[in-house]
């Protein structure tokens, strides 16, 4: 008995041994791990954001350079609505709506979409608000 199931052990590893040997030959793409996109009935907002760079576009539409809606400031608090992967070229970047019409001021922000490494995101508002009062100018 002990013979046969030696053997069938070897005639199996003979059978694999090739699926083994060209599964690492194989040419594969790395596939690029995509989060979804954001639930827009999970919450009124993600978080916040500062705006990390001097002056920053923002888009009616990601990647839309001719839907300027007006632009940001360095250190402009922003909430952060959706985040969106988007491809372009080939390279997968990650775009977020943002909504700066949320202060004590009506009417002096608007809804649109940035790249989100031109902010830095933060939790909550008081860490956005003390992030962009010791930011430089």
């Amino acid at each position: 008995m002990r013979v046969w199931v030696s053997f069938t052990l070897r005639q199996a590893l003979i059978l694999l041994f090739p699926f083994f040997l060209f599964s690492c030959f194989r040419n594969s793409e790395e596939v690029p791990l995509i989060p979804p996109a954001t639930n827009p009935l999970s919450r009124e907002f993600i978080a916040f954001g500062v705006v990390n760079v001097s002056f920053l576009q923002v888009l009616d539409e990601p990647l839309d350079e001719d839907s300027s809606l007006g632009f940001l400031r360095r250190r402009s608090l922003v909430r952060i609505m959706e985040r969106r992967n988007v491809r372009n070229r080939g390279i997968t970047e990650s775009w977020v709506k943002i909504d700066s019409n949320f202060t004590d001021e009506p009417d002096q922000g608007f809804q649109g979409w940035i790249p989100e490494d031109s902010i830095n995101v933060y939790i909550n508002e008081a860490q956005a608000i003390t992030a962009s009062q010791s930011m430089s100018p």
